[in-house]
């Protein structure tokens, strides 16, 4: 498999949740991996419950990916902390959820039945997720990105930077429930289809699907994977 794009993620505070609630997302991650396998044809997997990497069969599919798996990372609902300290980075997970980085490069080794992924996208993905890593001020912890796009081509990261860091602030103010919304519009469902898993009114899933804006995220995914396409023929 030459051109490739590979998606590293971290969980933000996981370890500041309590171990319920980390044991639950282990497991929620788990059929999340399995949920884009069947769509996407991706390979996933979880590295000590906190940690992912996928493949994305067709690399033009990566921002579609990416932005499936932080929605549903922030529609997780998690308990608070006993401590305040905790609960300062709780707040932090319910508005980032989960850090992004998409690498974009050559996968020479991949061989999903032996669970083998080797080569410049992945490194290129689980090296800018190591660099961007939280910084603490104290308590304060600041986390200034979560979403990125990594390759050695310099006009394809000219061109997707400014996209990633719209879409991070974007999703960062999106609720949970705005936020499942997201995820299974991302997925491929209709309105209809969504009310009817959530329990509630088309009415109002179209009403969390404009605030959350997904005309312009489906324009950007659209616009990604054209982008993305040109660039593998």
């Amino acid at each position: 498999m030459r051109k490739a794009t590979v998606i590293s993620g971290d969980i933000v505070s996981s370890t500041s949740l309590v171990l319920e609630d980390r044991a639950m997302l282990e497991m929620r991650l788990r059929e999340l991996l399995g949920a884009l396998a069947d769509k996407f044809e991706t390979f996933g997997r979880l590295i000590k419950g906190d940690y992912l990497e996928c493949v994305c069969k067709a690399p033009q599919d990566a921002l579609q990916v990416a932005l499936a798996i932080k929605s549903f990372v922030k529609s997780i609902e998690v308990q608070q902390a006993d401590s305040r300290k905790d609960n300062i980075r709780i707040k932090l997970f319910k508005t980032h959820g989960i850090r992004l980085a998409i690498g974009y490069g050559d996968l020479p080794r991949y061989d999903p039945e032996k669970g083998i992924m080797d080569g410049e996208a992945v490194y290129l993905a689980g090296r800018l997720i190591n660099q961007s890593a939280s910084t603490h001020d104290k308590e304060r912890v600041v986390i200034k990105n979560t979403l990125f796009f990594t390759s050695h081509e310099e006009n394809l990261n000219e061109q997707f930077e400014p996209i990633m860091a719209l879409l991070d602030i974007l999703l960062s103010k999106a609720t949970s429930r705005q936020s499942e919304v997201l995820y299974w519009k991302l997925m491929g469902k209709n309105e209809d289809e969504i009310a009817e898993k959530l329990g509630i009114s088309q009415s109002v899933v179209n009403q969390h699907s404009t605030s959350v804006g997904w005309n312009s995220i489906e324009k950007t995914v659209e616009y990604f994977a054209k982008t993305l396409k040109k660039d593998i023929q």
